[in-house]
């Protein structure tokens, strides 16, 4: 009686091998696309009335709750003078007034401002009336490309105030006398502001002319 010789275990083992390999492949490949033909969840949005005052004038927004005050300026309203530089609150180009504190927009969520009072550079002077700072800034030459320069001259608005104040600083000498504005407070309060073209003496030239008056 003829009997077939069994397969040497190597050749078994590589049947065997070879035939959950492509069993499995084949499932994967069926995962695979039954994975990227489904469609991902809509995302629900969540939106809020936001009731607030804007350079003078009230105003009212329908925001979805996750919107910056930066891109709430810039895409809802059309105000492009505020700047969107690192979108991180590094750089201090989206410095707007909030209550006449400065704040980095990039950072504020609109949703958190209603009531409130938000100032940008439109908000600063008027036509041919310049503000004493942007006055300032022009007659010191106190910028180069231009890009961070609103946001310099809102912390130059907000710096004055806070030092009429008395408001201290981290290099103020002493806390029990009035606050001096040397040019080392002038630097330590404007350092949330950098300027990539490096006007930095011109700079702390205009915010002293402004906290002085000769604007």
């Amino acid at each position: 009686m003829d009997e077939t010789p069994p397969d040497p275990p190597s050749n078994a083992r590589r049947r065997f091998l070879i035939g959950t390999g492509a069993i499995t492949t084949s499932l994967a490949a069926v995962s695979h696309a039954e994975y990227f033909s489904q469609q991902p969840p809509a995302m629900q949005a969540y939106t809020t009335k936001v009731v607030f005052k804007l350079n003078g004038e009230p105003r009212e927004l329908e925001l979805d709750s996750r919107v910056t005050l930066l891109d709430a300026l810039r895409e809802k309203l059309g105000l492009m003078g505020t700047k969107k530089g690192c979108d991180r609150g590094q750089c201090g180009a989206c410095t707007v007034l909030v209550n006449g504190r400065r704040v980095n927009s990039c950072l504020t969520l609109a949703a958190t401002l209603d009531g409130d009072d938000v100032r940008t550079i439109e908000g600063l002077g008027k036509s041919g009336e310049p503000h004493p700072a942007q006055r300032a800034f022009v007659e010191r030459d106190a910028l180069q490309c231009g890009y961070c320069t609103p946001g310099q001259v809102m912390s130059c608005v907000a710096l004055v105030e806070e030092v009429r104040a008395g408001a201290p600083s981290a290099v103020t000498a002493d806390l029990r006398a009035p606050v001096s504005l040397t040019d080392d407070e002038i630097r330590e309060r404007m350092s949330g502001n950098i300027c990539r073209c490096g006007a930095y003496v011109n700079i702390v030239a205009a915010v002293r002319d402004v906290a002085e008056g000769k604007a």
